[in-house]
């Protein structure tokens, strides 16, 4: 079972060592839960969009059974227009779909000193593009730890050590439901063995969380 995630520095695990990154605090917390998962850390610090969707054949060349998207936070940073993350992110979110690759689009907001109706057109590219194409959405990549201090970096933009478990404790249920979908199979928790899971839609797999204020990203 391999999850690739392709991201920016939050997935690279800017200012982290690399097993307290995201995908490697993901990967272990899927096997304490039994899944033979293997996390391919497909994150580039700095990276936008228009990158994510530059690398999504080399990133396909692992045959992913499972990918994150995780991208979006730079185009805001950079004010780059909403439009245009909208476009790259549909062309990524096709690209996958033509693969057979199940997907879990993880959410980006804009940060609010930008504008409302700069954030306005760009919060909403995230739900509207997972209906589109019939994909998992986790609305908020940095729910519960965007704006608190103690899980943040001095940058207060990119999460610690803590931030991180945070971020994969909320997660966790959305990617282990996913993985439930898949005609793959899973590692027994006890004994080692691997057991058949059945099939679902993992589309239908969506996680709400309450709306949420921020400045930075």
């Amino acid at each position: 079972m391999r999850i690739a995630i392709l991201g920016d520095s939050l997935t690279a695990g800017y200012g982290l060592p690399q097993e307290k990154g995201f995908p490697a605090r993901l990967q272990a917390a899927l096997r304490r839960e039994g899944f033979a998962a293997e996390v391919v850390n497909a994150g580039v610090s700095g990276d936008t969009t228009a990158g994510g969707l530059a690398r999504i054949d080399w990133l396909l060349a692992s045959a992913p059974n499972l990918v994150i998207v995780e991208l979006g936070g730079n185009d805001a940073l950079r004010g780059l227009s909403p439009e245009e993350t909208r476009s790259n992110l549909d062309a990524i979110l096709r690209r996958l779909d033509e693969a057979g690759a199940m997907v879990l689009l993880a959410g980006m907001r804009a940060p609010r000193n930008l504008g409302q109706p700069y954030y306005t057109k760009f919060d909403r590219i995230y739900p509207e593009l997972a209906e589109k194409h019939g994909v998992a959405l986790y609305p908020f990549f940095l729910e519960g730890v965007a704006g608190d201090p103690k899980l943040n970096l001095d940058d207060g933009i990119h999460p610690n050590g803590r931030g991180v478990e945070v971020i994969v404790e909320r997660m966790l249920p959305v990617v282990k439901g996913i993985l439930r979908s898949l005609p793959v199979e899973r590692m027994g928790k006890d004994t080692g063995r691997a057991e058949p899971e059945k099939s679902s839609k993992g589309k239908d797999l969506v996680l709400a969380t309450d709306a949420h204020r921020w400045t930075q990203i």
